[in-house]
């Protein structure tokens, strides 16, 4: 089929998500059982997915109603999870996971997800999409449970690269904020700095420097800078955006993924340990799957990659149907509010102030 062929069915102002189908764990059953739920919940998303057209069509032929919805575009090539970032934009060209991103590129999808190998996507977008002007090192964002009205904080990065200079953690603050806006609703998110105290004299030199620097660009990027934030306060709700680099921002999420493991083996053993203790699990029912909905990780799924000329979302690997839903459900937010064209405005209107700012400085 043409390009105008596939795109007959989506009718003039849907927003059209592309779809790696090959590289998540749980197989392309999770990838169309994702898109089904979502399909059920808009009506106003459509769909090109990409990977193997055989077993994604036998799919399909068992949901009539997604028929109108999707475009599936075949590949027979996959970027395993085990495959080096360098290995995979070398031999990557023609899988599903590079056409995923390529029909973000080429305009006929407004963002890309995929469950699969983190290092490689973000390697193989900056490739395909490219980095947005001024921006050295591209982040990636999650959301983190909170006590915030909302429900979460916003935190990045999250292990797009595990370095970050003061100007980095300046743009990641710039562009964690627009995500903030345009995700959470928030119309002047708080910005906190992740350091090993609040007291202003601890740190890192860089993350001195860029308190400085995201302080003074308050007024300009629209946020509110809180000062430093630790640990005990990734899940507060006196601060929106935790801005960090992302060796840390990785260690913590991860960390943060064992405990809640953890957390539900212990609470499955105490209401197990006995007669008594099942008898209690009965009553106390109504509460436990609500906090299981609350922590539920699934429920808040997909890493957003800032920094480039289109927007990525990045599935966690294993994500099943609700999880791959849950990342559909943001790509949908952020292309239905033009979260990309903001963030590459906000972006290029901060590195003009800090431009004008440098250029008194030397007058004076």
């Amino acid at each position: 089929m043409t390009l105008n062929e596939d795109r007959t069915n989506f009718p003039q102002g849907a927003v059209v998500v592309s779809i790696d189908a090959m590289g998540g764990d749980s197989g392309v059953e999770a990838i169309v059982g994702g898109i089904e739920l979502s399909a059920k919940i808009n009506p106003d998303i459509r769909f090109i997915i990409h990977g193997d057209s055989v077993e994604i069509n036998a799919l399909l032929q068992k949901k009539p109603a997604l028929t109108d919805l999707v475009v599936v575009r075949h590949s027979d090539k996959v970027v395993e999870m085990d495959t080096k970032p360098s290995q995979a934009v070398r031999s990557g060209k023609g899988s599903s996971m590079w056409n995923t991103l390529q029909s973000v590129k080429d305009g006929e999808a407004t963002v890309a997800v995929s469950c699969g190998n983190t290092g490689a996507l973000m390697m193989m977008s900056v490739l395909r999409l490219r980095k947005l002007p001024g921006v050295q090192r591209p982040a990636i964002a999650v959301l983190w449970p909170s006590r915030n009205p909302s429900g979460h904080n916003v935190m990045l990065d999250m292990g797009a690269d595990i370095k970050a200079d003061a100007e980095d953690l300046l743009q990641y603050a710039i562009m964690g904020a627009s995500y903030a806006r345009n995700g959470l609703g928030l119309k002047r998110p708080r910005v906190g700095l992740l350091n090993i105290g609040t007291e202003n004299n601890k740190g890192r030199p860089e993350i001195q420097e860029a308190a400085e620097l995201i302080e003074a660009s308050q007024e300009a990027s629209a946020l509110e800078y809180i000062g430093f934030v630790e640990g005990s306060d990734l899940p507060s709700d006196r601060v929106d955006i935790i801005v960090t680099d992302g060796f840390t921002g990785n260690v913590a999420l991860k960390a943060s993924e064992g405990t809640a493991k953890l957390v539900g083996q212990f609470l499955r053993d105490a209401f197990t340990h006995s007669a008594m203790a099942k008898f209690a699990a009965v009553f106390a029912s109504g509460p436990l799957k609500r906090l299981k909905n609350r922590i539920d990780p699934r429920r808040v799924n997909g890493g957003v990659f800032l920094g480039l000329n289109g927007t990525v979302i990045k599935s966690h690997g294993s994500a099943d149907a609700i999880g791959v839903s849950a990342a559909i459900k943001l790509a949908f937010t952020l292309a239905q509010n033009g979260f990309s064209e903001k963030l590459a405005a906000r972006v290029a209107s901060a590195a003009a102030a800090s431009k004008n700012t440098t250029s008194k400085t030397g007058e004076a």
